[in-house]
């Protein structure tokens, strides 16, 4: 198409009637708009001419803190003359006689720096947990140099938030959380901290990505960016455009321990959730769910005939908690929690946690080749309910007479009865089918499968019998299946999952 329409060569132009030009000009008109608009739609705002303004505003709501605290020190850290002479006088007390005494540990004081951010003109500072974690001692220091004591009100070592007091005489600058879950890749962001103890400093980046797991802990979902992050940055605020936190800043990836372009910072959407319940409680109240879940792997998503590899899949349910109660089963696969999709089974546990405890919220579930949606009411997050989850003991490798092999999987399979339970350590209750047998490098072999193993279900069927096994494989292989998904629990261990176990060549 040419950039100007009134350039067309003479001899063309004069070929086309004052109509033909009306509609030829409609046509190039509805062309442009066609090209143009979907071009308006992504196209991305441009970085300021400056961010002047916007850190001009936003540095007096961010504060260094450091801290000090007692700790054991290393003969590293001691004056060689001093440590002889300190050894010494110990022993020199066995040589007089007395009963030597093993020199007590020498106790320095530690310092450390990190930054913080304020969110409440009466004195609430946000920071991250490992910056006063054990400290004697927190002093906050604002832009003006002002430097106040600090309380600690609360912290959680799951996502490495605290939440701090000072007393001020007057109110102080205070950031507004923004909306971390509309912040995009490749938006502008601004971080202010405290670099290596330097003071308040402003670096510029954009957003690299999203939902990162970087293991630091069960709820991890960190933005990326490249805006320079170091040592003393952590705790300290990422900011959108509009002056908003949409991030805490928590931790770099370094070989040198200087930034190179790779920080993540805690979503804003999940360290609100964290401090407003550490402000309320002094502590963090996670909503629970009751059960323990896997991933769903491609060969799994066939054996349950889903048609991806989105959700997670229930392992187990606690009888006592909220999803048994709301009719949430072993095998379902928890698609979408208050609205919210999971798309992969680490995205449960933070949805959940962030749940408000006591809210009634939908969850969407695929069973047995249907979707359908339950109602539950979040429970209250138990370490000793969610113990209780864990098999009480494992089951011990014997041999037992077989009762059926099923050579095209490679296992052998049994009854249970009293002898088989006492065998393997199985308490008198326990279900299920028992695998006793496996063939090297067959198919059941490669899944792990191991003498002592519990088959409990087959296709969320349950089984009690080898033949029912057998005939659960059967039926899955006639109808054109090529996997069957196998709820086990594991000799080792104790544990139960699921497992797709290829029927192809059985």
């Amino acid at each position: 198409m040419h950039k100007n329409p009134r350039a067309l060569p003479r001899s063309q132009s004069t070929a086309v009637s004052g109509r033909g030009r009306l509609l030829a000009a409609i046509l190039l008109l509805l062309t442009f708009a066609l090209v143009a608009a979907p071009a308006a739609e992504v196209q991305a705002r441009a970085a300021p001419d400056s961010f002047a303004d916007l850190a001009e505003k936003l540095l007096p709501t961010v504060v260094n803190i450091s801290t000090t605290q007692q700790v054991e020190s290393s003969e590293g850290g001691i004056p060689d003359d001093f440590r002889d002479l300190f050894r010494d006088f110990f022993e020199r007390r066995g040589q007089r006689g007395q009963e030597p005494q093993p020199a007590p540990p020498i106790m320095r004081r530690a310092t450390a720096l990190g930054s913080g951010f304020i969110i409440d003109p009466s004195g609430y500072i946000v920071t991250n947990f490992h910056v006063v974690d054990g400290a004697d001692e927190i002093t906050v220091r604002l832009a003006d140099d002002t430097n106040l004591k600090a309380k600690l009100i609360g912290g959680d070592d799951k996502t490495d938030l605290a939440l701090l007091k000072v007393e001020s005489p007057k109110p102080l600058p205070a950031a507004h959380w923004g909306d971390s879950d509309s912040i995009r890749v490749g938006d502008w962001v601004l971080a202010i901290g405290n670099p290596f103890g330097l003071g308040g400093t402003v670096t510029a980046g954009i957003i690299s990505a999203r939902q990162r797991d970087i293991n630091a802990g069960p709820y991890d979902d960190f933005l990326q960016t490249d805006a320079s992050i170091n040592r003393g940055n952590s705790g300290g605020p990422t900011f959108n455009m509009e002056g908003e936190v949409v991030g805490v800043n928590t931790a770099i990836y370094s070989p040198s321990g200087g930034s190179i372009g790779i920080g993540f910072a805690i979503p804003s959407v999940m360290a609100r959730n964290i401090i407003d319940s550490l402000r309320r409680f002094g502590e963090v109240r996670r909503g629970w769910l009751g059960v323990r879940i896997q991933t769903v792997t491609e060969e799994l998503a066939e054996g349950l005939r889903l048609p991806n590899t989105h959700g997670a899949l229930v392992a187990s349910v606690s009888p006592t908690g909220p999803a048994a109660e709301a009719g949430i089963e072993q095998g379902d696969v928890i698609l979408e929690f208050n609205g919210r999709p999971v798309v992969e089974m680490r995205n449960l546990p933070r949805l959940v946690a962030e749940t408000p405890v006591g809210d009634k919220v939908d969850v969407d579930l695929w069973r047995k080749g249907e979707r359908k949606t339950v109602q539950v009411t979040v429970g209250l997050l138990d370490e000793a309910a969610v113990a209780a989850l864990t098999p009480e003991s494992p089951p011990k490798e014997g041999q037992v007479p077989t009762e059926q092999s099923l050579e095209g999987l490679g296992l052998t399979l049994g009854e249970l009865t009293s002898d088989t339970r006492q065998r393997f350590g199985l308490a008198d209750d326990s279900k299920g089918v028992l695998v006793t047998g496996v063939t090297p490098a067959g198919p059941a072999a490669e899944k792990g499968f191991r003498p002592g193993d519990l088959i409990i279900e087959v296709d969320q069927e349950a089984v009690t019998t080898p033949e029912d096994v057998s005939q659960r494989i059967a039926k899955a292989k006639s109808e054109g299946f090529r996997v069957v998904t196998v709820l086990v629990r594991r000799a080792s261990g104790g544990d139960v999952e699921w497992v797709a176990l290829p029927i192809t060549g059985s």
